[in-house]
């Protein structure tokens, strides 16, 4: 499912944004001159950088504050699969239970035996997760929260801004920011388990941060709408350093950015890791390359058409 993911992230940002970005908007029955500026092209490179590297010095941030053992490595690359890390958070309370069970064992062998009657040894008390009291590990519960608020503000900028280039990019780019989510959210739901949440708070954690989008939406919105947008028409004085971009102009290519961030340097490592087993790992990256390549072949086929 990452993998699919990605390839959606991906080939939307190839295949729709970064087009649209330079280009703009195709129109296949009407004739479109483009008229080349000097540092317009620039300019939304250097916009779609500073998305790029916005989401390193977050992605950075986290390591440092967590003592380099990000919980969150994105912007949403995570160091292990959502299955891993609920079956890690299984794991956990798993292990607690059997160190209990063992520790009563040791202390009552066998049964005792008193006037001739035997004593059954105590029943071990039930396994239960207990909450990480490790400070480091619900600091990086936390900082997740914080990380995954902003980067779902990232994905709202996105859907008001593609929305804004065009209905079809708008579709597109929502779709490939709903695939991306799905194996996000269960990954960031088992973190939170392991950090200490209990399910209902977990659950509860993830609404809010899912909020972000709403509000990036909004802020997308108000920068289209009084930042001015030259394919629109809609352009308030002079453009920025004597170009004609406004500053709604450099929403998309900003969004372009974190997209390429996500898409690639937060997952690309965790897929290159392999294991001794030479075959399973063989059969593990074609069917990675073929979720890629489904998921980036359904973004080219709606460009196509």
């Amino acid at each position: 499912m990452v993998a699919f993911a990605v390839g959606g992230l991906m080939g939307d940002t190839l295949f729709h944004l970064l087009p649209e970005i330079f280009l703009g908007e195709s129109e296949p029955d009407k004739v479109k001159f483009i008229m080349l500026e000097p540092n317009r092209n620039l300019l939304l490179g250097v916009a779609t950088m500073v998305g790029f590297m916005t989401f390193v010095a977050m992605d950075k941030s986290l390591r440092i504050a967590t003592g380099g053992d990000s919980g969150h490595d994105h912007g949403h690359g995570h160091s292990h699969s959502p299955i891993e890390k609920i079956a890690s958070a299984t794991a956990s309370g798993a292990d607690a239970g059997a160190a209990t069970s063992e520790a009563l064992r040791k202390r009552h062998p066998e049964a005792s035996h008193a006037n001739g009657i035997t004593t059954p040894p105590a029943a071990p008390m039930p396994s239960a997760t207990k909450p990480s009291d490790n400070p480091s590990i619900r600091l990086s519960g936390y900082l997740n929260l914080i990380a995954d608020f902003t980067h779902n503000i990232t994905d709202g900028l996105a859907m008001a801004s593609s929305f804004y280039a065009s209905p079809t990019l708008g579709a597109t780019t929502t779709m490939a920011v709903f695939f991306h989510e799905i194996p996000h959210e269960v990954g960031d739901f088992a973190l939170l388990i392991q950090s200490g949440f209990s399910k209902r708070a977990a659950m509860g954690a993830q609404f809010i941060t899912a909020l972000g989008a709403l509000l990036g939406t909004v802020i997308g919105i108000l920068i289209q709408e009084y930042g001015g947008n030259s394919n629109s028409g809609d352009s308030f004085g002079p453009g920025i350093l004597g170009t004609s971009l406004q500053w709604g102009d450099l929403l998309l290519p900003f969004t372009a950015g974190t997209f390429l961030y996500v898409g690639t340097v937060a997952v690309i490592p965790e897929m290159l890791e392999t294991g001794p087993n030479k075959g399973l790992e063989l059969r593990k990256t074609l069917t990675q390359f073929l979720a890629i390549a489904t998921g980036a072949g359904i973004m080219f086929a709606i460009s196509w058409s």
